[in-house]
């Protein structure tokens, strides 16, 4: 009898214990992409002042900007589904990556003090996003394996977890920029 005790008593510890983990991984999936979601809101504060600045130069890549600030638009209307983000947020980061590129054809905007304070913040957010998404997807990864693996994923099955994607770079983005492409006059 006291045996029987024991066991069930083990058994729902180990329940206990796999259920808290799970939850936890959940959690900190959650959190960091919480933190992602903070810092995205710090890019887009700042770009409406990046695309009035430079407005005043880059008369002919208006395109560009007009893109940037619809894509801004959209990510924080809030109606976009966590896969739509990680899309826009890779145009995003694209089309900002050609416009401080493009900055060299106007060595009036690259003495711009306002230019360069706005584009140090730049440089400063997208390496924090960039840490972030780092830290993004190993906890994505350390839950998908939880989910995956014995004994874990008998319980994430009953709790409805499902695998989560990774913040992956498309293939079309892993390429050099080419400036002239992205300027181009259509």
């Amino acid at each position: 009898m006291i045996a029987l005790i024991v066991i069930i008593a083990v058994v729902v510890v180990f329940w206990v214990v796999l259920y808290n983990t799970m939850v936890g991984k959940k959690n900190q999936v959650n959190n960091v992409f919480a933190t992602i979601d903070a810092l995205l809101k710090k890019r887009y504060d700042l770009i409406p002042n990046l695309v009035a600045t430079v407005q005043q130069y880059m008369e002919h890549e208006r395109g560009t900007l007009t893109d940037i600030t619809e894509l801004r638009a959209k990510a924080v209307s809030g109606n976009v589904s966590e896969n739509e983000r990680v899309n826009l947020e890779n145009k995003m980061s694209k089309l900002l990556g050609g416009i401080m590129v493009a900055v060299e054809n106007y060595p009036q905007l690259k003495a711009n003090e306002n230019f360069m304070q706005l584009q140090k913040s730049m440089n400063e957010i997208e390496e924090q996003i960039s840490a972030a998404r780092r830290s993004y997807n190993a906890a994505v990864t350390d839950y998908n394996n939880a989910v995956e693996m014995v004994p874990t994923n008998m319980l994430a099955s009953i709790m409805g977890y499902k695998l989560r994607e990774l913040f992956e770079i498309p293939e079309t983005q892993r390429e050099n920029v080419n400036v002239k492409e992205l300027f181009k006059k259509d």
